[in-house]
């Protein structure tokens, strides 16, 4: 859009941005994204200063350097003591709250000395030397044409709190931002994960605010990727059950949701900081130390290393593992692992196939999948149940974990491998997600007036604890059933399914048979949905030795299949068919009809002969 000079003049027009100057960020443990809006009001996710979509949640100071993003990440190796990570996970956090004994290969977390029970680092700088006295006015013109020495900056001591640092770091991000779009930063939404409380929430509103950055909400990971997923256009069904798998640096986060009609309903959700993506990390390393040895007969003890050599070479190898599980997530091959003087000035150069590295992380695997299985249960949902499989972090672009998931759930569940959107910045793409649709919301609450009842409703619908977040939900499905055959002695017609939260309104229209007294009636139940499982017995293949089967004999095939059966009985809708009409020698006629449920649980059923025909409502009370 574009506007005239206020005075009128040719000259060229104004450019007003149509789209708010909003972004989305992804602010990790480990890694950290942004997201903007483009001209058609979509997030895309964008690159720093140096290239960088995946931002290394780092900062390191060397003299009077400060480094932030991947940068910084590489100082790990020879600058590890004045290089910062896992900052973000300690906001909010006491210094007493902080386990002593927790290895590192970063900057230790000590005691703030001027802030009672406050974590902080302390890192070695140079300080610059202060600028040198002015010259006397009565000094001689010799003496004034001689250059003045510049002084030397001096060692010195900085200690910063976990505050300062994550103000440095989303400092940077913010001016990355500005740098791209060419304006500044009218706002943000940052994603926060879901065990944070309202300390660790003020902390980083706080952090936030230090840096210049205006908040407009903090948006937990798995709202933000159910906003990238519903907000995108889907040939995935309004009314579906989703399970987002955050597999993140530091821990697992799963939560099972069910969506309808664009409206997400948290079923279960289930956390684990016993194993994550460093988890992966830390078995990928020890692979191909022991190839080092094997190759070079040098020893090298990685993860945990105690010994100097070996911290260093780990944190080469972990660096270097970045680059291979990129390229394993991209290509069913061989991936390499390549490390200049990894130890004793030797150098390294492994490689690994996807199988390989499969078997060498199936306990993660494994482990991921147990915890969806426990997830699953806890919803009181089977995994044939779930209808869409949605990847948050680096470490969930993994196929291998794609593939240790899908035993159990229904051959047409869809997640971004079987969609082909896992990688590009896709809809379903997992280190993209969480950064566009943080970006999304911010677009949305932007557009609302601040202050406003709307925009409280808005933010509160993904704040734990609010009557949204706390909203009942149907428990079956509400549906229609039509004289005619079928498994449950009719026509069975569902509107409301289950896990809908309350108050909702569902309508359906559709062409009914009329029958000889010129009526038209239905019965409205309560139904429970399930899943019957078979066995079967496995194909056989020609040439099998008849023998041998006997002698192995193979496992049943498990079949799964949904059921329905009418549970409760509401009541019973009868009208005049006033319009029917022959239609291939059928008297038939169009029905709409509306079931609404209150928050109490009070249901109201419209029922209408269209067009203009007759109208009946009935009220059931909540039992």
């Amino acid at each position: 859009m574009a506007v005239a000079q206020p005075n009128g003049s040719a000259d060229a027009p104004i450019e007003v941005p149509s789209v708010p100057t909003v972004v989305g960020i992804n602010f990790g443990n480990s890694w950290a994204s942004i997201a903007v809006l483009n001209k058609d009001g979509n997030a895309d996710c964008i690159a720093n200063e140096d290239g960088e979509r995946q931002i290394a949640c780092a900062v390191s100071f060397f003299g009077e350097e400060i480094y932030i993003g991947n940068q910084a990440k590489h100082q790990l190796v020879k600058n590890s003591k004045n290089t910062i990570i896992g900052f973000r996970n300690l906001l909010g956090k006491k210094f007493s709250e902080i386990p002593a004994d927790k290895p590192t290969n970063s900057a230790p977390v000590i005691q703030h000395p001027e802030q009672p029970d406050t974590p902080a680092y302390s890192v070695q700088i140079l300080q610059p030397a202060p600028s040198p006295l002015p010259t006397s006015k009565a000094a001689t013109p010799a003496a004034s044409n001689v250059a003045t020495p510049r002084s030397e900056p001096t060692p010195a001591t900085r200690v910063l709190s976990v505050s300062e640092v994550a103000s440095m770091f989303l400092r940077s991000l913010v001016k990355s931002a500005e740098d791209f779009l060419g304006r500044k930063v009218q706002g943000a939404v940052i994603s926060v994960p879901a065990w944070f409380g309202e300390e660790q929430k003020t902390a980083l509103e706080q952090a936030a605010a230090d840096a210049g950055l205006v908040v407009l909400q903090l948006l937990e990971e798995a709202g933000a990727a159910v906003v990238a997923t519903t907000s995108a256009a889907s040939a995935l069904p309004e009314d579906r059950t989703q399970l987002v798998v955050d597999l993140g640096a530091s821990g697992l986060e799963l939560s099972l949701l069910s969506i309808r009609q664009g409206l997400a309903f948290s079923l279960a959700t289930l956390s684990d900081h016993s194993h994550g993506g460093d988890a992966i990390d830390d078995k990928l390393i020890k692979f191909f130390a022991k190839e080092f040895t094997k190759k070079t007969k040098t020893p090298l003890t990685v993860a945990p290393a105690t010994d100097a050599q070996d911290k260093r070479a780990e944190a080469k190898l972990r660096l270097a593992v970045e680059h291979t599980k990129k390229t394993l997530s991209a290509s069913p091959g061989a991936a390499t692992c390549s490390v200049e003087s990894l130890k004793d000035g030797l150098d390294f150069t492994g490689t690994i196939n996807r199988l390989r590295f499969d078997m060498e992380v199936r306990a993660v695997y494994d482990h991921v999948a147990s915890k969806v299985r426990e997830l699953v249960a806890q919803a009181g949902l089977d995994l044939f149940d779930v209808d869409e499989v949605v990847y948050v972090g680096g470490s969930a672009s993994l196929p291998g974990l794609d593939e240790a998931l899908a035993t159990g759930f229904a051959e047409t569940v869809v997640s971004p491998f079987t969609a082909g959107t896992v990688v590009g910045g896709g809809v379903g793409d997992p280190t993209t997600i969480v950064a566009r649709g943080c970006a999304l919301q911010a677009k949305l609450v932007a557009g609302l007036a601040e202050g406003s009842e709307e925009e409280r409703e808005v933010k509160a619908a993904f704040a734990r604890g609010s009557r949204w977040t706390g909203a009942k939900a149907t428990s079956r499905t509400l549906g229609l059933l039509f004289p005619g055959a079928g498994e449950l002695g009719g026509v069975w017609v569902p509107v409301v399914p289950k896990d809908t939260p309350l108050p909702c309104r569902r309508a359906v229209r559709f062409d009914v048979e009329v029958g000889e007294d010129a009526k038209v009636g239905f019965e409205v139940w309560e139904a429970k949905e399930g899943i019957k499982i078979t066995l079967e017995k496995p194909p056989k293949l020609e040439g099998d030795d008849e023998e041998e089967e006997e002698e192995e004999e193979e496992e049943d095939i498990e079949i799964k299949e949904k059921t329905v059966e009418k549970e409760v009985f509401l009541t019973a809708v009868s009208l005049n068919a006033q319009k029917a009409q022959k239609a291939g020698g059928q008297l038939r006629t169009r029905l709409e009809v509306q079931l609404v449920i209150s928050e109490s649980g009070d249901l109201s059923i419209t029922a209408i002969e269209t067009p203009d025909g007759e109208k009946v409502t009935i009220a059931v009370a909540a039992a």
